[in-house]
């Protein structure tokens, strides 16, 4: 898709830049692939390779700007699968949308999946555990020299709800992205590689993702690039309430989602993780419009 100049106005603060990942002046549209029978929102939709492939393709003609593929589910409660299963999950699906030109994200939090992608062709690693799931993951990506999502993790799914617990989440989240982030360059990841993903609904309440939402100022303000992922999530699903008790269904919540993809990338965030790609990719187009008129 043609992107069109965008020309911030005097004064206006410019969307931040990835070492690595040349990209417009918005926020970047990074579409989730998930090739597992168990993920929260579409587990076993694109569970077969050739799905999952046209399911790529699609999303990159819808405009996607990244194409985030995984293997592993990471809902609360998801039990860990095999490093050969998830790579035999992700392996044909990354190989085919590098060839389709596409830039391909791996979402693992494996040293070894992370490099067979990288050698297959991915150009970004994203880690929901911040490289503390696998001591081998930082030396890895330091070494590949390729732009690293490090996201805020307090534990595995199968209990990190149970680690909910902030007395006040905004400075404690920040202050943990920053101990993260200071621990990945120490381990010889370029800090212009970074970006940093607050883990919305990981070890947090809904009541907690809209307080992060609330202060997105605080998390662009620690410098680095933020990624955004609210895609479907429960809390979204929470506010717009069917019934009494009884939340919207997940695929019912992509209009929300794109709400908050406005809001965020009004706010400045790097870019948003999100599962249906068009409202998205005409929101980012609109904030960045309103932000960069000054």
């Amino acid at each position: 898709m043609s992107e069109p100049a965008v020309t911030p106005s005097p004064g206006a603060p410019a969307y931040p830049v990835v070492r690595g990942l040349p990209g417009p002046a918005r926020a970047r549209v990074m579409a989730v692939i998930n090739v597992t029978p168990d993920s929260f929102s579409d587990g076993g939709s694109f569970e077969e390779p050739d799905d999952a492939i046209r399911h790529g393709l699609t999303l990159l003609a819808a405009g996607a700007d990244i194409l985030d593929v995984g293997g592993e589910s990471t809902r609360p409660g998801a039990a860990r699968v095999t490093a050969d299963e998830e790579w035999r999950r992700v392996e044909p699906v990354v190989s085919a949308l590098v060839a389709a030109g596409a830039v391909v994200s791996i979402d693992t939090m494996r040293a070894t999946t992370a490099a067979k992608a990288i050698a297959a062709g991915a150009r970004i690693v994203n880690d929901v555990s911040g490289g503390l799931a696998d001591p081998d993951m930082v030396p890895l990506v330091a070494s590949a020299e390729v732009p690293y999502v490090v996201m805020h993790w307090r534990g595995p799914s199968s209990d990190m709800q149970a680690r909910a617990v902030y007395g006040d989440v905004v400075a404690e989240v920040c202050a943990e992205l920053q101990e993260r982030f200071d621990a990945v360059v120490e381990g010889g990841v370029h800090p212009d590689r970074v970006i940093l993903d607050p883990g919305l609904g990981f070890a947090k309440t809904g009541a907690h993702n809209w307080t992060l939402l609330a202060h997105l100022d605080a998390l662009v303000g620690l410098g680095r690039p933020v990624l955004i992922g609210a895609s479907r999530k429960s809390f979204l699903g929470s506010l717009l309430q069917v019934a009494a008790a009884e939340p919207r269904p997940v695929c019912e919540r992509d209009a929300a989602t794109a709400a908050v993809t406005a809001i965020a990338a009004h706010a400045g965030v790097w870019g948003v993780r999100v599962h249906e790609v068009a409202a998205n990719a005409d929101a980012v187009r609109v904030a960045a419009a309103v932000r960069n008129a000054g």
